[in-house]
């Protein structure tokens, strides 16, 4: 695990000024004591970044949360709200022993790279007040509906308006733009120009210039005020440090609104983990496959602990995650590492984090935000023609203007409907032999129809292929090929190099030994015309 320390400990610094406003914008986004967090941000790195089994998933209070956590403590107040959140986290971990991780397969892809490729969108969009210097809304309120009376266009109207009117805070916008300066140059030149550049990231470099900036111009007319800075509880002494921490009521443990409110919490979070750690896989250049299972158990221990101490629940988040592996991040050590971060930072260091500019994070968070969203995605979605397109588009469409959950279950529906169609046309299913003949062989042949509904199945039998084997992969009768299945035996392709296992492609076409790329071979852009398998 400590093979990468050189890639993971860069990786974690970036991952931490991502994290930290998220920490602090979330729980103010929540109705929640900003420490609460920073809790949640400490016990997701530390703790479920140890138990979890994925190498470069990072944990922590989610925006998709905020909502039901607002009205979980104006409702009950803080202290039993706590104790939902136990509840919670305890039937996370009753979820992870029921094998309930499998249900993140039942996504199709094109719902998970909307969601990815809606995030993106939205947290550029959110970003450009706080470039400039003049939003008042959290960092990590992320609805389309703010909690300043604002939606996300309104707010952008404002912004707008305000550039042209040279009302903007020139002292916000000048360090958010060389924030960005330093960060473009650092990705696009200088970290090809030696490894002191990949050893000390971009983010830290610009954090710093950020401080240094506000400390010179304190009394200048580029001065930055209070409001556009980060807001990092500053304790008085020890005492006061402890005050910051809350415990839950467990007298109210027999309450109804309480057992209520903890299984939403874990079903919602187990729900948005499960697309994360989905979403998460597919970004993931080594194609590693996290156990669900696993995380859901890490997660439940997660909300537990913070429970107990006052933070609020925690998922897996594909912001801090997707920064994680666009800094190059190789193993959890930089999810757990980022969370030390968080802990000595609250503990030794809030008030140098309190000169930190947010325009200077608000830049941070913009590259993150527009290598989720690409143009070049776009481009690729709408290739594989109208099954893949509409549900990307709508979870896209359901994200910005409600919010993630919202978008996300949207995308689904639209992704289940389309597929109902097609399987009224044509039977799926997977028919698999010679797993019992010792000859080295295993025939599997695919139905005339396979959809991301066969996932799940299709993901267990691959990995069950043994080493030093042979698989025959007969596709003669298949008429229609979902877009999650082709990218399912693109990654197990790769990794069956790793295990010497050799690959038949058996076919209408000709036959193929070892197929380079499958996407090639069936040809994505000729099926979205409706031609079958046969005809390519």
């Amino acid at each position: 695990m400590f093979k990468y320390l050189s890639k993971d400990i860069p990786a974690s610094v970036v991952v931490f000024f991502v994290a930290l406003p998220l920490c602090l914008g979330i729980a103010l986004a929540s109705g929640a004591p900003p420490f609460a967090g920073m809790i949640a941000g400490i016990i997701g790195g530390i703790v479920v970044g140890s138990l979890s089994g994925s190498q470069i998933g990072v944990s922590g209070p989610a925006a998709g949360l905020a909502a039901i956590v607002m009205t979980a403590i104006t409702t009950m107040g803080y202290e039993n709200f706590l104790v939902a959140v136990v509840i919670g986290g305890v039937i996370q971990i009753l979820f992870g022993i029921g094998k309930l991780g499998i249900i993140g397969y039942f996504f199709p892809s094109s719902v998970i790279k909307g969601m990815l490729t809606g995030i993106g969108i939205i947290i550029i969009l959110k970003q450009i007040p706080h470039f400039f210097g003049m939003d008042e809304d959290p960092e990590g309120d992320f609805a389309f509906l703010q909690l300043d009376g604002e939606n996300t266009l309104t707010e952008l109207l404002k912004a707008f308006n305000a550039l042209i009117s040279g009302n903007i805070s020139i002292g916000a916008t000048v360090v958010a733009i060389i924030a960005m300066a330093i960060l473009l140059l650092w990705s696009n030149i200088l970290s090809k120009k030696g490894k002191l550049f990949t050893l000390i990231q971009g983010p830290l470099v610009a954090v710093v210039i950020g401080i240094v900036f506000y400390l010179f111009t304190k009394d200048s007319s580029l001065a930055i005020t209070q409001d556009h800075l980060v807001k990092v509880p500053v304790p008085k002494d020890f005492d006061s440090f402890l005050g910051q921490f809350s415990f839950p009521n467990f007298s109210s443990i027999g309450k109804t609104e309480v057992w209520i409110t903890g299984f939403t919490i874990a079903l919602v979070a187990s729900l948005e983990t499960l697309l994360c750690v989905e979403a998460t896989d597919k970004l993931d250049p080594e194609k590693n496959v996290t156990p669900t299972n696993r995380e859901l158990f890490a997660q439940g221990t997660g909300n537990i602990l913070s429970g107990l101490i006052g933070g609020l629940p925690i998922t897996q988040v594909i912001v801090r995650s997707s920064a994680n592996i666009q800094s190059g991040g190789k193993t959890k050590l930089s999810a757990i590492i980022h969370g030390f971060f968080l802990l000595i930072a609250v503990v030794l260091i809030p008030t140098l984090l309190n000169k930190i500019p947010l325009s200077v994070l608000a830049a941070i968070l913009f590259i993150v935000g527009f290598k989720l969203a690409k143009p070049s995605t776009f481009k690729q979605m709408f290739s594989l023609g109208w099954k893949q397109w509409v549900p990307f588009i709508v979870t896209i469409l359901g994200i910005i203007f409600k919010d993630l959950l919202w978008g996300i279950g949207i995308g689904l529906v639209v992704g289940i409907f389309i597929t109902l169609i097609k399987s009224f046309q044509n039977s799926h299913f997977l028919h698999k032999e010679g797993e019992d003949v010792n000859d080295g062989k295993i025939k599997m042949t695919l139905a005339e129809e396979v959809t991301f509904f066969n996932k799940a199945t299709i993901l267990k039998e691959l990995d069950k292929i043994p080493e030093n084997s042979v698989l025959e992969l007969d596709v003669t009768k298949t008429v229609y090929l979902d877009n999650d299945i082709i990218e399912i035996l693109e990654d197990f392709s790769h990794k069956a190099k790793d295990r010497n296992i050799t690959i038949d492609l058996i076919s209408q076409r000709g036959n193929v030994t070892n197929p380079e790329s499958f996407v090639e071979f069936f040809k994505l852009d000729y099926k979205a015309k409706k031609l079958p398998l046969s005809d390519l």
